[in-house]
């Protein structure tokens, strides 16, 4: 993916949060220049990899399959006694056209909500007992508190102030209803773990390979350097 692509993605990103007035805290606003000079009490910055995150899966395609995301807070789950916090929460950001591909978490539980925009569309599967993708069993969804059973590969639609509670193993994808705009999600879940929880059908990578093609506007929550 290239930088100039992910600058882009930013800034329209942030664009969307002016509109609905959602504020950010201060790290979401540190340059390249300014991370440089932060030292070890931006740790839980780091090493739970806070902050900006854009995504193509590795496929390249990111006005399709692909989104931008912040994350606000976070425990860790490999540093628990440094890292006391059991929960997380993100902002996602997704235009009309891109998709989050088809995929369950083994530990995380989460909560899906449309915080402003458009509509989300939700799809839901069970997995069997190989993980694989159960096309053929109904589906207990939990929306805003309402239980119903839905068939297998059912899509969910999300209006603004909708959630949806997301279980582990339940294979989930989603996109955005055309006609309505872009989408700003927001999630709440137990702690985040992008590099060991995540299990993709078809299997994909989770962080782009970047080409540099200009100085990056803000830094992604790999991007960190080490504390000075």
């Amino acid at each position: 993916m290239k930088r100039s692509e992910i600058n882009a993605a930013l800034r329209e990103m942030e664009a969307m949060l002016r509109e609905y007035r959602v504020s950010l805290p201060d790290f979401c606003g540190f340059t390249p220049e300014e991370w440089k000079s932060k030292g070890r009490e931006y740790d839980e910055v780091r090493d739970n990899m806070l902050g900006w995150d854009i995504t193509d899966y590795g496929l390249g395609k990111f006005d399709e399959v692909g989104f931008s995301l912040i994350t606000l807070r976070n425990g860790n789950l490999k540093l628990r006694e440094k890292y006391a916090k059991t929960y997380a929460e993100k902002l996602l950001y997704l235009k009309e056209g891109q998709y989050a591909p088809m995929h369950f978490h083994w530990s995380k539980m989460e909560d899906i909500i449309n915080r402003a925009g458009g509509n989300v569309l939700i799809r839901v599967y069970n997995s069997d007992e190989r993980e694989q993708i159960d096309r053929e069993s109904a589906v207990t969804v939990h929306v805003d508190g309402r239980e119903s059973v839905v068939p297998a590969g059912t899509q969910v639609r999300l209006r603004p102030g909708q959630s949806i509670t997301i279980t582990p193993l339940l294979y989930h994808d989603f996109t955005v209803e055309a006609g309505g705009g872009p989408v700003l999600l927001g999630e709440v879940s137990q702690c985040n773990d992008d590099n060991t929880d995540n299990r993709f059908e078809p299997p994909m990578g989770r962080f782009p390979a970047i080409e540099e093609d200009e100085p990056p506007y803000r830094l992604l929550c790999n991007e960190y350097p080490a504390a000075r």
